[in-house]
């Protein structure tokens, strides 16, 4: 998967070649469809039952795409485990900035019931990935917001989206704005998977064309 994103392919329809055993550029958009679905979910804690429900496979083929998953991608089942075992350990996990989620149900009472212990377990799986990628975008926009002031530029960050950021930007500075927040949203954290970032603009979110 890492090979993947450092070749800067699809990461989903590399997901579906490698699960599907096919070429890149055979994936259908259905293979495509499950794969992302379940990058996406994996982290959940997702079941066979619970990724048929969100794609077109039965149970069964959702059961053994899973396994297939895991036995492709076997470091994603050792973080799983692991971060599992540490937040029962120590009541938290980190982001690797180092921000904590702390489950303090996991040493309670309300642990002894499964359906408790199960939820705390699939939030601490997920806390550190989305949790990090919320720190990174908040990294990003301290640093983009001093290097449009320190260069004395009218453009301003107005709206932040999930992993997204809306700015205001008069015509003539584009050519310099875009660049700009390209690179310090791409290096605001260095990690073995490359940042990449897709920039658009328009006289409105909804006329957006790609730069």
């Amino acid at each position: 998967m890492l090979a993947a994103f450092a070749r800067g392919e699809d990461i989903h329809a590399s997901t579906a070649a490698a699960i599907y055993g096919v070429p890149l550029d055979q994936v259908t958009p259905q293979q495509r469809r499950v794969a992302k679905t379940t990058n996406f979910a994996i982290s959940y804690g997702v079941t066979g039952y619970g990724l048929s429900e969100r794609t077109e496979l039965t149970q069964q083929e959702a059961d053994a795409f899973i396994q297939t998953y895991f036995r492709t991608y076997p470091r994603i089942q050792e973080y799983i485990d692991e971060t599992r075992a540490l937040a029962q350990k120590q009541g938290y996990v980190e982001t690797l900035l180092g921000r904590r989620r702390y489950f303090p149900e996991l040493g309670t009472q309300a642990a002894a019931q499964h359906s408790v212990r199960e939820q705390a377990y699939r939030m601490a799986i997920n806390a550190p990935i989305q949790g990090t990628a919320a720190d990174i975008l908040k990294v990003a926009m301290r640093d983009l917001w001093h290097r449009l002031a320190d260069r004395g530029l009218r453009s301003r960050m107005i709206l932040q989206v999930h992993d997204e950021l809306v700015l205001e930007v008069p015509e003539e500075e584009l050519p310099a704005v875009a660049p700009l927040v390209r690179e310090t949203m791409e290096g605001a954290y260095q990690l073995r998977a490359p940042l990449k970032v897709d920039a658009k603009v328009g006289r409105n979110w909804l006329d957006m064309t790609p730069l």
